[in-house]
């Protein structure tokens, strides 16, 4: 790519790290504001308890989409250029949401502000560029810890904010923050402009190829897959379950939300292990933890203060497994190449949120229809799944071969 050799000889200024960062957690706080506005929300634009699930899960949808289709853009198209555009859609959807009478509207609105807040994947890839190669694991280990720290913050924030005013002002908060995060980076952010090798459609036809034929790249999507689907269920479910359990309001939610802020200590002390050669070793951790997490909160459902207080350590566990599993994951996908950087981020996050997303309805729906022992059930099996194909990596790769890849 142009100048990606000549970054080799620079290293990032201080400044530029920390700016990044704080972007990458403000954009895609935009995902996560919704999630413990969930009943509010369904309440004003008319959905269904069984239909409340969507309004998580577009937002969801429209960032898969961004991933798939804008993503792999910044392989061939001039990054600082592509980032204000979809900063500017991001901006106009917050706004439309934040207005919605109705939900087609608000649903609509909601797919945009997936598909413009997926900016923060070009970011990421772009920090890296720019890092000179000693310190290129520590750049995207701090824009990581910013873009986690966005997701932890965003739920309460989200809380707080609505038992100030109502579900609405975060959205408008949240459009002007964008707004002004638009202007400062296309000041400030340095032009890279990819050498192109391929057009577009021949970029996006090579994702199916670059998937078929990286294994590290399926495995470590479905891992993450599976735990961001239980992690998602259980944002999209638990603000239902504290409100009506426990009487809980949207400050006593927002407090919830606020510890599981705590599991973003994992993310770098995964980074700090991982560059150790124990990455394999911690994704069975932290598969292991959100089984139990979640394990745990199924078998103890009662609506006493001991349930409430093994929720809250829910809270936290389930968020360090996976905060911390997805640092490893992206270590291991960074280090397949440059040159395909963009797609494989792409395609990586894209199973992600998928998982996401499916986590999200599933939650809404089997909340609806057998409380909170049925989505607490579907909780644990996600997990579970991501445990027993974990449990078949020595048989579909070299062990030892394997563990070099991805700890190279």
């Amino acid at each position: 790519m142009h100048n990606e050799q000549s970054n080799q000889d620079r290293r990032i200024s201080r400044w530029m790290m920390v700016l990044l960062a704080a972007a990458c957690g403000l954009i895609v706080a935009n995902l996560y504001y919704a999630q413990t506005l969930v009943g509010p929300i369904r309440d004003a634009i008319g959905l269904s308890s069984a239909t409340a699930g969507l309004i998580v899960t577009v937002t969801q949808i429209g960032y898969v989409v961004g991933l798939l289709f804008i993503v792999p853009l910044s392989d061939i198209v001039e990054n600082r250029r592509l980032t204000v555009i979809m900063l500017t859609v991001a901006v106009g959807a917050l706004l439309t949401a934040a207005f919605a009478p109705y939900a087609p509207l608000f649903l609509i609105a909601s797919l945009f502000i997936g598909t413009g807040s997926v900016v923060a994947q070009i970011l990421v890839p772009l920090a890296a560029s720019l890092a000179s190669k000693d310190q290129r694991g520590r750049v995207v280990g701090s824009v990581m810890s910013g873009l986690l720290l966005g997701i932890m913050l965003a739920r309460p924030l989200a809380s707080f904010t609505a038992s100030l005013w109502d579900w609405r002002s975060i959205f408008v908060l949240s459009a002007i923050v964008t707004a002004l995060l638009t202007i400062l980076l296309w000041r400030v952010l340095p032009v890279r402009k990819p050498s192109p090798a391929v057009r577009y459609r021949q970029l996006l036809l090579s994702l199916g190829t670059l998937f078929r034929h990286t294994p590290v790249l399926r495995r470590r999507a479905l891992y993450q897959a599976f735990l961001f689907g239980a992690f998602s269920l259980f944002w999209t479910v638990v603000p239902l379950h504290l409100a009506d359990a426990y009487g809980m309001s949207q400050s006593g939610i927002a407090w919830f939300a606020l510890v599981g802020v705590d599991g973003a200590v994992a993310a770098p002390i995964a980074g700090r292990y991982a560059d150790k050669g124990w990455s394999n070793r911690l994704t069975g951790l932290a598969i292991i933890v959100a089984v139990l997490s979640f394990g745990l909160i199924h078998l103890f459902h009662s609506h006493s203060a001991p349930a409430l207080i093994l929720l809250f350590i829910t809270a936290i566990t389930l968020d360090m497994s996976v905060s911390g599993n997805l640092v490893i994951s992206q270590r291991a996908i960074y280090s397949l190449g440059s040159e395909a950087r963009g797609r494989l981020n792409g395609l990586f996050m894209a199973m992600f949120f998928i998982g996401g997303a499916i986590g999200s309805s599933l939650g809404g729906w089997m909340y609806t229809q057998g409380g909170w022992m049925l989505a607490s059930l579907i909780g644990t099996v996600l997990p579970l799944l991501a445990l027993i194909y974990f449990l078949t990596e020595n048989w579909a790769l070299p062990g030892r071969s394997r563990i070099r890849r991805e700890n190279s």
